[in-house]
């Protein structure tokens, strides 16, 4: 079955490469997807990679040097194009061979890691790109579905209490950590979940974006399973 973006209404599809860098965001329009069903062995690619530390980039390098089927080959060959798109267009892709992220257990009220909703911040104009080719893939939610923890009354007492400072003092205590870029889903939310092979272009929060930054978050991932992700 082929999975549709089309009627979501955060989302815009595309059918190539140029339309995804270069379509504007508007309205409620946060997240640009260039639809793809690739075809190629991923896994073979992901199976064959050495595993170095949890989060491990994977050069042009690596992949080249992989002895692959025919099947195998046909995905580096979509993975190194990938990469020379968005190295064209001015981007910084990396491909990153994924056990799992660092976890954000120091306080129980509030975590900060990639686990939790968040949205990405730029004091430039940019966009986060990303891809997962294989394994679990990263949601995304609309704005109107998610508070802002920090708005929170529980979680705001006691990162008050934690700061013990002004007020004005707090709120740059609050970005300074990162507090504010993280969201609680509302108990009617629906995740939408990115899928495999689609290349996406998320809004970012920076001083020009006309539209609300994209919330968006990494998965759990699947035990035993690495992911294979291209992200800049």
């Amino acid at each position: 079955m082929t999975v549709t973006f089309s009627n979501h209404r955060q989302i815009r599809e595309v059918s190539t490469f140029s339309e995804l860098v270069n379509s504007k965001f508007q309205g409620e329009t946060n997240a640009i997807c260039w639809h793809r069903n690739l075809h190629g062995d991923f896994n073979e690619i992901t199976s064959k990679l050495e595993l170095k530390e949890n989060i491990t980039e994977v050069s042009v390098e690596d992949l080249l040097a992989l002895q692959l089927s025919e099947n195998g080959h046909s995905a580096r060959e979509i993975i190194l194009q990938d990469i020379q798109l968005l190295s064209d267009f001015g981007a910084s892709p990396s491909l990153n061979l994924l056990k799992c992220y660092e976890r954000d257990d120091e306080l129980d009220f509030i975590s900060t890691d990639v686990y939790s909703y968040h949205v990405d911040r730029s004091p430039i104009e940019t966009d986060t790109f990303l891809c997962t080719y294989h394994g679990a893939a990263s949601d995304i939610l609309p704005n109107d579905q998610v508070e802002q923890k920090i708005l929170i009354p529980e979680i705001r007492n006691k990162l008050k209490e934690l700061h013990d400072g002004s007020e004005a003092e707090f709120e740059s205590f609050l970005k300074e950590y990162f507090f504010d870029l993280h969201y609680q889903p509302k108990p009617t939310a629906e995740p939408l979940n990115l899928g495999n092979g689609h290349l996406w272009r998320l809004a970012v929060d920076h001083p020009t974006q006309q539209v609300l930054p994209c919330i968006h978050r990494a998965p759990v991932e699947t035990i035993g399973e690495y992911r294979l992700l291209l992200i800049c």
